[in-house]
């Protein structure tokens, strides 16, 4: 089997980043905080709640299954996920922060 390099640019027009997830991983890019509450009050950086949904950057192969076939991830680079607040691992690669989530982690796709 070929290994297959993820995310060079061409599957989501990001910046070039090179990396693969494993089985059902999944690496997102976490949406900007509100800066600007309802109300119209300037938040600072140590009010703001970190967003818990973000854009699917890579996905891994799929997460093997009991009699070894590999079953494919739900979600696909360029989809927009809402995830539990508290899970994955942040992680930085080229000064951009983002997250290793198994897709058990998300809730819903957005659009």
């Amino acid at each position: 089997m070929a290994k297959k390099k993820c995310c060079e640019g061409s599957c989501c027009g990001e910046s070039k980043i090179n990396i693969q997830p494993l089985g059902d991983r999944i690496v997102v890019q976490r949406d900007e905080a509100e800066t600007v509450s309802a109300g119209g009050i300037y938040l600072p950086e140590t009010a703001k709640n970190k967003p818990a949904r973000g854009k699917v950057i890579c996905v891994g192969n799929g997460k093997v299954l009991k009699d070894g076939t590999r079953c494919e991830l739900q979600v696909k680079p360029g989809d927009h996920v809402l995830f539990l607040s508290y899970a994955g691992e942040e992680f930085k690669l080229n000064d951009q922060e983002y997250l290793l989530l198994r897709e058990e982690d998300l809730l819903a796709v957005i659009g």
